[in-house]
């Protein structure tokens, strides 16, 4: 068995999420996180108005400098100062840019994450025929 069985239907699924919402931007690139002022942001970062995301908060995005209309990627962070873990959408964000925000969430002892890229396949197990 595959270490991740990269659906394509579940990736449809979260295009829909991004293109029925609107995306606000709530900390541009460059700018500092609000509690810890020495976390820059590497892309603009925020959120699908009219969602819910595992944390009872609007699903949080990270929006790169592509003019992508898809979601590339998702990271799933663990805190453990806050005790969650969390989903964010990756859009229109270059090889570089994941780079970057892997380096950023992964920079302090407390919180860890790991990038699931976009893929096309479909499991023989996924098919609803």
């Amino acid at each position: 068995m595959e270490q991740l069985e990269n659906n394509a239907y579940f990736w449809q699924k979260m295009d829909t999420l991004l293109l029925s919402s609107t995306c606000k931007i709530a900390h541009e690139k460059g700018s500092a996180h609000p509690k810890y002022p020495n976390l820059i942001y590497p892309v603009d970062y925020g959120y699908l108005q009219d969602t819910v995301g595992t944390d009872s908060q609007p699903i949080h995005v990270y929006k790169g400098s592509l003019k992508a209309q898809n979601v590339d990627a998702i990271v799933v962070s663990a805190d453990i100062l806050k005790k969650d873990c969390e989903v964010k959408l990756l859009i229109g964000c270059n090889e570089d840019e994941k780079l970057k925000i892997l380096e950023f969430l992964n920079q302090t002892q407390f919180q860890k994450a790991i990038l699931i890229q976009r893929g096309n396949q479909i499991p023989s197990w996924a098919n609803n025929d």
